[in-house]
């Protein structure tokens, strides 16, 4: 028979060799901790989704951009000296290197959710400065999924300095315009310009930026950037400017822009002026000159000259031109461009011409003899 007093100490030593709720809590997060960050990673789509609802109604929040971008900006750079301190155990490095993480998403997720119905609105769909929104977007999903950012953007430096030189050009692009009223070809300098920085600063530690290797690299960079920015900008929407209207007519009348005798399309047989409309929204206190491009089954016809637009309207700033028909082709699509002073896509209108009316061929093409 057992002494009372062994068993007594053997339910001692059973009882505290039990785990406690706090350390099995902690276990079971630890075992499930993907599945809960990817459980949270919907959390944050959905709330992007949010957020875009948010972006596409009101501009104002733009204000405070330039701030989360300094703070992402600021604690990405801390995040090599964090995960190498020295005075840092294992564990409270991780903990803090999670805890930066999880702002920054935070921050991106905010960011680039509520500028991408902005640039959205901006494209024109039948363009390819479509394809930018779509890059925006991929770059909001990246950041708010949590095991994809933390595994694998936020681990390696020269990713991560790409991730987010790009992500600032696209906030300080439309921030830019909206808050400052700077015009769109000046705004897209300026923010190539930070990106560029951003890059180099997140790329390289601070004592490499003097090597003539690096600063060779970066040279080469910059010229890059500009030369994209010079042939590719067309593929950037002008954010916030977008077209609201377009329409085509016989007349206008000048006293308040409006078109006269609509066209749905235009008669087979028309000779003479054809005017086109188009209404500009733009946020108030934003000044840029436009112009409108006609084009003719995609072949340039005329092309007017720039004209200062200022934003704050609510019908939308009202832009007219015309050109003069001797002889549409009939079945002819008539295009009018709104373009930027720096050669972006606002957007665009058209309309076809009609078919032959009765007792008017159309011409065809030559029968080869047999």
């Amino acid at each position: 028979m057992m002494p009372e007093t062994d068993h007594a100490a053997l339910e001692t030593d059973q009882t505290a060799a039990e785990p406690g709720w706090l350390e099995r809590g902690r276990a079971w997060v630890e075992t499930h901790e993907t599945r809960l960050w990817w459980l949270h990673s919907v959390w944050a789509l959905a709330f992007g989704v949010g957020v875009m609802w948010l972006g596409s109604r009101n501009y104002t929040w733009l204000r405070g951009a330039m701030a989360y971008v300094v703070v992402i900006w600021a604690t990405s750079l801390a995040l090599p000296r964090v995960s190498k301190h020295p005075r840092l155990s294992p564990r409270a490095r991780r903990l803090a290197l999670t805890a930066l993480n999880y702002f920054n998403r935070g921050f991106y997720q905010q960011l680039l959710f509520f500028v991408l119905p902005i640039y959205y609105a901006s494209a024109t769909r039948d363009s390819v400065n479509l394809v930018f929104p779509a890059v925006v977007a991929v770059s909001a999903v990246l950041a708010s999924l949590d095991v994809v950012y933390d595994q694998h953007l936020s681990v390696r430096r020269g990713v991560m300095a790409v991730f987010f030189a790009f992500n600032l050009f696209v906030c300080v692009n439309v921030a830019l315009p909206v808050v400052w009223g700077v015009s769109n070809a000046h705004a897209m300098r300026l923010s190539a310009v930070l990106a560029l920085v951003g890059f180099a600063t997140l790329r390289y530690p601070a004592r490499a930026l003097g090597r003539w290797g690096v600063l060779g690299g970066l040279t080469a960079s910059a010229l890059l950037l500009g030369a994209v920015l010079e042939w590719g900008r067309r593929v950037i929407p002008p954010a916030p400017l977008q077209v609201a209207t377009g329409d085509f007519g016989r007349e206008i009348d000048r006293r308040d822009p409006t078109i006269v005798g609509r066209f749905d399309e235009v008669p087979a047989d028309w000779r003479g002026r054809v005017y086109v409309l188009t209404a500009v929204l733009a946020p108030l206190g934003l000044e840029d000159r436009l112009r409108h491009r006609w084009l003719v089954d995609g072949v340039t016809e005329h092309a007017t000259p720039y004209y200062t637009v200022a934003g704050g309207r609510e019908q939308g700033f009202r832009l007219w031109s015309y050109y003069t028909f001797k002889q549409p082709r009939p079945g002819a699509r008539i295009v009018v461009d709104v373009e930027t002073e720096s050669g972006q896509l606002v957007g665009r209108t058209s309309v076809r011409v009609a078919g032959a009316p009765a007792g008017i061929s159309t011409p065809s093409a030559p029968v080869p003899p047999k």
